[in-house]
Order: structure tokens, then C-alpha cells, then sequence
């Protein structure tokens, strides 16, 4: 399969698999179309002409021709500038690598990361949150994030990914909204009642399973084994964290529990105070089963693919070998 036709497979993909629903997406690419005409000649020029097809800024390819024939990529959650270098090292030893995929973005992919959070406005609207107020919330973390992420020298990766010329794309919210939409449809078929229900389920899955053995097991961080579940919403994608004044919100619109890869310190304090449940299932083993969930449909459409495991990923396949 050719490069191009990877990139396409993620954003259409991660499309379907979007928890906003594929009608949301197409308004809001169809909004970004409406902006992009009515600007002027010069702002044109600098306009990210990919997002007006491709809805997350965080999934794109950083470097190489898109023509590039793949057949073997190496997969990592953070792929940085020393696994750029383990690339090179192993293909000077004669590993064939055609392509690497990291997870978590960087370069351009990167800073314009915070652009991706406006997706949550939509999530936290079908959780019952009246949009207006979501929008206002979701705006202000927007803004907190770009504010990090200004600053940095977000170019190091895919520059060194050009100087030892090695293909180098992102996949980040195109697999987090499939973890995301897989299991909040997964738990809602369950029908869990109490919260080791949900535990007894994330360890069913290979990627909590493998977690489980090295250390990692999904866990429940408020409440307890018998706490009834109540409404079980399954936050895992849009970016990153959503504001903490969200839980309050969730609360009122009737959330019981809400399973998530992770919790900031302010955000489990707020959780507690609204007798929120949570259950985190884990970073790395959720970022793992999005990228396995999007890769099963990539060697779908396309064939398979040789995998060389790195910085966290373990390729688990749920279609038949």
C-alpha cells in the first residue's frame, strides 16, 4: 500500500468512528470550507488547506512522498527523535522500515494539537450538556493548551525524521475516537451494573489484559467494586483532557461514571466532590487498542503489514490472521 492511501484510510476511518457522529463532521468541514472561501488572498496562502479534508490536525503525514510503497512500519506511542535514531539504526542493520507511525503528535501535527479539542463542544453536547455552555468551556481549554504548546520546539522530531529521510506520519485522534466509540458501545451492550463489571470487561481486551501483566491494570480510581455504574460515559477522545468545571456539568446531566486513560490531580479532586466514579483503564493500553482497532481496517482494505513493535505499542489483531 502506498502512503497516501494509509493517510486516507485513517481520516476516513477515523471519520466513521468519530463519537460526534460522521453528520457533525461533515458540518464542521463543511463550516471550515465556508471560512476558507471568504478569506482574503494572502491569508489563503497560509491556510492549512489539509484540515478543509481531514478534520483532526493531529493525524497527518510530517514527512515523505506520499507515493512511498509501505509494507513494513514501525509503531510507537511516543515516537521522538531517539526512536527516529533506533529507525535508522535497525535499517542500517538491514531492517526493512518503510514508514514510521507515532501516536501522540509532534511537529506541525503538534502545534496546531489544541484545534483538535473543539471536537469535545459536540462530545459533552451528546452527554447533555447544553452546547452553548460546552462551547464557552471547551474555548477556554482551547486556549490553555495553545498557550503550552506556543513555546515549545515542536519541529525536533520530523526534522529528524527529513535529515535521515524516514517516512514519518501521526494517528492520534483518528485512533483515540476509535477506543472511544468502541467502548462506550461495548459497555452499553454489557450493561454493566456495578464498576468491577467494567473492570471484569477492560480485562477481557488484550491490550488491558497485556497492561494487566506488566503492571498496568485498568483500576478503579473513585468509588468502589460495588458502586452502581449509573450512566457509564467513556471520555477518551478530542485531544486531551476536557476542563474540570465539565465534571460539574456531567453531574447535572446525569453522568454516574465516566471511564477515561487517565485523570489530572484537579480533575479527580472535582470528580470526588460530584461523587463521579471513575474508572481509568489506562493510557498507554487505551492509545494501544485505538491504533489496533484502526489497523485491523487498514490491513482490511489494504493487506497486511509487517509490524516492528516500539515505545509501548503491541499490535493485537481481532480479525483472522
Amino acid at each position: 500500500m502506498k502512503l497516501k492511501q494509509i493517510q486516507k484510510t485513517f481520516v476516513r476511518e477515523g471519520i466513521n468512528a468519530d463519537p460526534r457522529g460522521v453528520d457533525i463532521v461533515k458540518l464542521d468541514l463543511l463550516k471550515r470550507k465556508e471560512d476558507y472561501d471568504a478569506l482574503s488572498k494572502e491569508k489563503k496562502e497560509t491556510y492549512d488547506t489539509e484540515s478543509l479534508e481531514n478534520p483532526y490536525y493531529d493525524s497527518r503525514i510530517l514527512f515523505g512522498n506520499p507515493d512511498t510503497e509501505v509494507k513494513s512500519v514501525m509503531v510507537g506511542i511516543d515516537m521522538e527523535t531517539p526512536e527516529i535514531l533506533l529507525a535508522k539504526q535497525l535499517i542500517d542493520s538491514g531492517k526493512k522500515i518503510d514508514l514510521v507511525i507515532a501516536h501522540h503528535p509532534e511537529g506541525y501535527a503538534y502545534s496546531t494539537f489544541s484545534e483538535v479539542i473543539g471536537m469535545q463542544t459536540d462530545i459533552l453536547n451528546k452527554q447533555g450538556i447544553p452546547v452553548n455552555i460546552a462551547e464557552k468551556m471547551i474555548g477556554s481549554r482551547m486556549k490553555e493548551v495553545k498557550r503550552s504548546i506556543m513555546p515549545q520546539n515542536n519541529e525536533r522530531v520530523s526534522d529528524a525524521a527529513k535529515l535521515l529521510n524516514i517516512p514519518l506520519m501521526t494517528a492520534h485522534t483518528v485512533a483515540d475516537n476509535h477506543v472511544a466509540s468502541f467502548l462506550q458501545s461495548e459497555i452499553e451492550a454489557v450493561k454493566p451494573r456495578y464498576l468491577k463489571d467494567i473492570i471484569s470487561y477492560l480485562k477481557k481486551q488484550p491490550e488491558y489484559k497485556y497492561s494487566s501483566k506488566i503492571g498496568h491494570p485498568p483500576f478503579i480510581l473513585i468509588g468502589s467494586d460495588d458502586s452502581r455504574c449509573g450512566k457509564v460515559f467513556v471520555d477518551m477522545t478530542g485531544g486531551t483532557e476536557g476542563p474540570v468545571e465539565s465534571l460539574e456539568k456531567l453531574a447535572d446531566a446525569g453522568v454516574g461514571t465516566i471511564v477515561g486513560m487517565h485523570m489530572s490531580s484537579k480533575a479527580f479532586e472535582d470528580a470526588e466532590k460530584r461523587k463521579i466514579n471513575v474508572i481509568l483503564a489506562g493510557h498507554i493500553s487505551s492509545d494501544n487498542l485505538g491504533l489496533n482497532l484502526l489497523f485491523d481496517k487498514l490491513e482490511k482494505a489494504h493487506g497486511k503489514l509487517e509490524f516492528i513493535e516500539a515505545s509501548g505499542f503491541r499490535r493485537f489483531r481481532r480479525t483472522a490472521e
